[in-house]
């Protein structure tokens, strides 16, 4: 029922970390900008680039502004188990691609998608923006499986993409993607070293404004998600 750029990130974000969350693995459909990632293809995303425009990127500002690490947007460890549960259950996949985030939701342009896959970027979506950003100010680990369910449209034989094709690869990766999870679940360890990242500490000295200068209705706000460094949670 929702536009990609309508999903409510930070409320979902703060939902989940206020639920006592600290890990959270996201599953997209996206586009491949490459040959060697065909339809059916897991990616185990290691960057990003953000394309989006009008969306709500931080949980600060107004008041209370704050600046997190986002070098290394991904959690490594997460990934690695990841990668065990693919493994495991003979998902098809690679580690490591960046994931260029677009508006939407309208598909690519063809020139889009050439002036793409010419920077080098891997796949194409328009849902981890700015939910990886907000996971990390949040102290998430955070990890992203691309599920490739098109070329885009720079592919010479597959020069249109459409909501039928997409969900008819969606359908076929659905059984892929429900056994990974499952595994993940079941393995999971339960204690967590620190992330290599720093997705777990990424408030440290993030805080720019002054404890005398923060606005009280924002730091009351931002409890759920910064309490464990504003005094508040």
């Amino acid at each position: 029922r929702l536009t990609p750029a309508e999903v409510p990130y930070r409320a979902n974000i703060a939902a989940l970390k206020a639920a006592g969350v600290t890990h959270v693995l996201s599953i997209s459909a996206c586009g491949s900008f490459r040959e060697a990632l065909p339809p059916g293809t897991f990616v185990l995303v290691d960057d990003f680039v953000d394309r989006t425009s009008r969306r709500a990127s931080s949980f600060f500002g107004a008041g209370c502004v704050a600046h997190v690490p986002f070098a290394h947007p991904v959690s490594p460890l997460l990934v690695d188990l990841v990668e065990h549960a693919a493994r495991a259950e003979g998902v098809p996949h690679r580690r490591g691609g960046t994931a260029l985030c677009m508006e939407g939701p309208q598909f690519s342009t063809l020139a889009e998608s050439r002036t793409h896959r010419a920077l080098g970027y891997d796949v194409v979506n328009m849902t981890s923006m700015p939910e990886a950003k907000l996971a990390r100010e949040a102290e998430i680990s955070y990890a992203l499986v691309a599920m490739v369910t098109d070329f885009d449209c720079w592919h010479p034989s597959h020069d249109r993409v459409d909501v039928a094709g997409v969900l008819r690869v969606m359908q076929d990766n659905r059984d892929k993607a429900l056994r990974l999870f499952a595994r993940l679940a079941r393995d999971f360890p339960p204690e967590h070293p620190p992330c290599p990242a720093g997705s777990d500490r990424a408030l440290d000295g993030a805080i720019l404004t002054a404890p005398g200068a923060r606005d009280p209705a924002i730091v009351a706000r931002l409890s759920a998600v910064a309490g464990r460094v504003l005094g508040s949670g």
